[in-house]
């Protein structure tokens, strides 16, 4: 791969010129909204506000792949062969679920919504395996299709950042969400190890999870961040 378009032979001329161009007037747009050092950028409240968003989905999302194999086994009582290939079904969701939702949001040009949806549903699965849990059928389809609902988010929400920052502060930025977010990994881990100990029941877990997930869609929701490249630009 090149490392940047006009360096792209494999493409046409005109191809690798228009490129160029829409790249040219983005970063201009941004620009002439505001032009961020790292340090400001990291000091603004959205900024903030993303980290904790994606601190908190990867809280859920991590422990639950971290525990999934215990859920689905507590839940069903299935042998182990059975509760492998069970966790193939939110792998293949999650696939399309990516696919399907990036190439809307892009279509659409709108990365809000679409990264707050898939965290709601994945928070309503689970919040609806809360009370479902003695419901084996229910409990175990809530359980697959809330943890294959929730990786749509990605696609969209990595595409908020690049709306209001670019270059070196964008770059920063997207290293220290996700530095920050990752220890949602060790606190999602920690939170169902110690709700399953304190509790002998899963039912404290999956609201802990449905919890974290409707938190982080609110906070994403609550953001201010326009595309200068769709909305009237302004000084």
């Amino acid at each position: 791969m090149t490392d940047r378009p006009a360096q792209a032979t494999w493409l046409p001329q005109d191809e690798r010129d228009w490129l160029v161009i829409e790249l040219q007037a983005e970063l201009q747009a941004k620009k002439k909204i505001r032009n961020p050092t790292i340090l400001e950028a990291f000091g603004d409240t959205r900024t903030l506000r993303l980290i904790l968003a994606y601190f908190l989905a990867l809280t859920g999302a991590l422990g639950t792949i971290y525990w999934i194999p215990t859920f689905v086994k507590r839940l069903s009582g299935f042998p182990n062969r059975t509760v492998t290939s069970l966790l193939l079904i939110p792998a293949l969701m999650g696939i399309a679920g990516m696919l399907i939702n990036g190439w809307h949001s892009d279509k659409t040009a709108e990365r809000h919504w679409h990264s707050a949806i898939p965290l709601g549903a994945a928070g309503l699965m689970f919040g609806l395996l809360t009370v479902f849990r003695h419901e084996v059928p229910l409990a175990l389809a809530f359980l697959l299709l809330g943890s294959g609902f929730l990786y749509a988010y990605y696609p969209a929400f990595w595409a908020i950042p690049t709306m209001m920052l670019s270059e070196a502060a964008a770059a920063a930025t997207f290293g220290l969400i996700n530095s920050i977010g990752q220890l949602g990994g060790f606190a999602g881990n920690y939170a169902i190890g110690f709700l399953n100990d304190r509790t002998h029941s899963l039912a404290a877990s999956f609201a802990f999870i449905a919890l974290v997930y409707a938190a982080a869609g609110g906070l994403i929701l609550s953001l201010r961040v326009r595309d200068p490249t769709v909305f009237p630009r302004s000084n």
